[in-house]
């Protein structure tokens, strides 16, 4: 029995115990151990509970972020949304990433005379209205047919740092345009140096001012939850799955083979950084050794990321990693959290304990399945009205202001 079914039938036993002559004998249904809550009535007729948390039909009926991700389920094929689902194992560091926040606590201040919070920053030099980043998430087109454009038109409208993926399902030239404005580029190396170097040396023509290199994927993953949804998808895949991959994304789509390279060291990215006039950025670091060492190889920014749950079964959330990283680093570089926000709590939580600014993936992935470009800015929009509301509440009336004198 599910837990809604329990609940109906829980909510019949109440109405009938209600009616019945057994009442008068103290023969009430009660339980000092039930902790469900009571049926709440309209007045006129009980309101099913379920129908508090039903499907939107519209983006104006959003209350958070999560509204987005059953429409996103009912819009996508089992295997699509499998992809954008999974954890790795039994996704217990994709569900660590969401408790981790859950285990902060944030002190309030009062009578600070605020009545609006400035949640704009400065990074390299170029300010943005948020410090939230939209993270590169591959394939986007798999979510909906106008994939990563649709996206950048979005992060274009609410003014957001973009950065695109090297799977990704439009150019970099294509996204830059559509952006209107300098993106980054996410960077899985190859196992030929020249085809990286390719890759490198095209997102530096096309404007970016920076390269974030991905190395979190060390030895792969296995991710359950994909597995099981694809076994769910009753499709021909080699629908979307012909032509060959790197025939489809069109970052690679010159490489007659595509070998990522997983096995990386601190040598290549001193190679990296001494090839390109981008800033370089390593996403993936989890630890004050590896913070250090960043330092130590002149690496001009991090994020501290798990790859959203789907690289390692570590079962540790980012935000618990980030304070080790964030005193081994000591300002002396960016720092950009992902991995599990959902919530302009969760933003907070992040800015107070040293990160410059965080990233979000799934939430706008939800926001694109469901709604297209406004699903996305509907994401964009209530993180950032959080953020704000949150800001507020602590009595903080700009990013610099947020500091883990708020937490406990």
């Amino acid at each position: 029995m599910t837990h809604s079914d329990h609940q109906r039938y829980r909510r019949l036993l109440i109405k009938f115990l209600a009616t019945s002559p057994l009442l008068g004998l103290g023969l009430a249904y009660c339980s000092s151990n039930d902790t469900s809550p009571a049926p709440v009535s309209n007045g006129n007729e009980e309101i099913d509970e379920d129908d508090l948390y039903r499907m939107i039909n519209t983006i104006e009926e959003a209350i958070n972020v999560f509204d987005f991700e059953a429409v996103a389920k009912k819009n996508l094929p089992p295997a699509h949304f499998g992809y954008i689902a999974t954890g790795t194992n039994s996704d217990e560091t994709l569900k660590a990433n969401r408790a981790g926040f859950s285990k902060i606590q944030l002190k309030a201040r009062r009578l600070r005379g605020l009545t609006k919070a400035n949640t704009s920053i400065e990074l390299f030099g170029q300010n943005w209205n948020t410090p939230i980043i939209v993270c590169p998430v591959g394939s986007q087109k798999a979510f909906h047919p106008e994939g990563e454009i649709a996206v950048a038109k979005a992060a274009k409208n609410k003014n957001h740092l973009q950065v695109l993926s090297t799977v990704t399902t439009s150019s970099v030239e294509e996204v830059a345009l559509a952006r209107k404005a300098p993106i980054w580029y996410q960077l899985y190396p190859t196992l030929k140096w020249e085809q990286t170097l390719e890759m490198v040396k095209r997102a530096e023509d096309a404007g970016c001012p920076a390269i974030v290199l991905t190395v979190d994927l060390t030895g792969g993953s296995n991710r359950e939850t994909l597995q099981r949804y694809v076994r769910l998808d009753t499709r021909d895949c080699n629908v979307c799955h012909s032509p060959p991959r790197n025939q489809r994304k069109p970052m690679i789509s010159s490489f007659p083979d595509f070998d990522f390279n997983g096995n990386l060291d601190w040598d290549f990215v001193q190679k990296l950084k001494s090839n390109t006039s981008m800033k370089v950025l390593v996403k993936g670091i989890v630890t004050a050794e590896d913070a250090s060492l960043c330092l130590e190889n002149g690496v001009d920014g991090i994020f501290v990321s798990n790859h959203g749950g789907r690289a390692e079964a570590s079962g540790r959330s980012t935000i618990e990693c980030l304070p080790e990283v964030a005193e081994a680093i000591n300002g002396q570089i960016p720092i950009i959290l992902d991995s599990g926000i959902r919530r302009g709590t969760d933003i907070f939580k992040a800015l107070a304990l040293g990160a410059t600014a965080v990233g979000i993936g799934r939430p706008y992935i939800w926001g694109l399945a469901a709604f297209g470009q406004d699903g996305v800015e509907a994401v964009l929009d209530i993180l950032r009205k959080e953020l704000e509301m949150v800001m507020l509440q602590m009595g903080t009336p700009g990013i610099r202001d947020i500091n883990a004198s708020y937490l406990i």
